[in-house]
């Protein structure tokens, strides 16, 4: 007589769980909210990463002025600056852009610094920066990103 008493107070109690509608309501909705988080998330990331190719940027320029005043003038600090900072960027991971300090224009023997320089971000191709533009900075602080135009110095964002 007990199992008969048990079955039934297994029978009468509510059911607990979810149905299987109620369960893809859930996942269309977290699909949903990923579509839309997810391509503004990747956007966040490569702003984040144009920004810190920036201030490594404006970095350079203030050591490149630092070393001239140091020094005396470009054509001493030259070939140790363009060692020195002229490669690829960030040093650490995978390396995003290639970095190139000239004089502006390129006329100079030996592509030595004159007291006009021009620092180019270049994104390599194959990586995830390389549909955002490269980016300059002069010697005037004028900062480009090369897919706005024209170029007005506060283009970078």
């Amino acid at each position: 007589m007990s199992t008969n008493s048990e079955a039934t107070l297994f029978l009468n109690q509510p059911q607990r769980g979810f149905t299987l509608i109620e369960l893809m309501i859930v996942v269309a909705i977290i699909g949903i909210l990923a579509a839309i988080a997810y391509p503004r998330y990747q956007q966040y990331v490569i702003k984040t990463k144009r920004v810190d190719m920036m201030n490594e940027m404006q970095n350079i320029a203030s050591i490149i002025q630092s070393r001239k005043l140091a020094q005396g003038s470009y054509s001493n600090i030259s070939t140790k600056v363009k060692t020195d900072f002229a490669k690829a960027y960030p040093i650490q991971g995978i390396a995003l852009y290639d970095v190139t300090i000239n004089p502006i224009p390129l006329s100079p023997p030996n592509n030595e610094l004159t007291s006009k320089w021009i620092i180019t971000a270049t994104a390599k191709t194959n990586q995830q920066m390389a549909g955002d533009g490269n980016l300059t900075l002069d010697y005037q602080g004028l900062k480009c990103r090369t897919t706005i135009t024209p170029c007005t110095g506060e283009n970078w964002n």
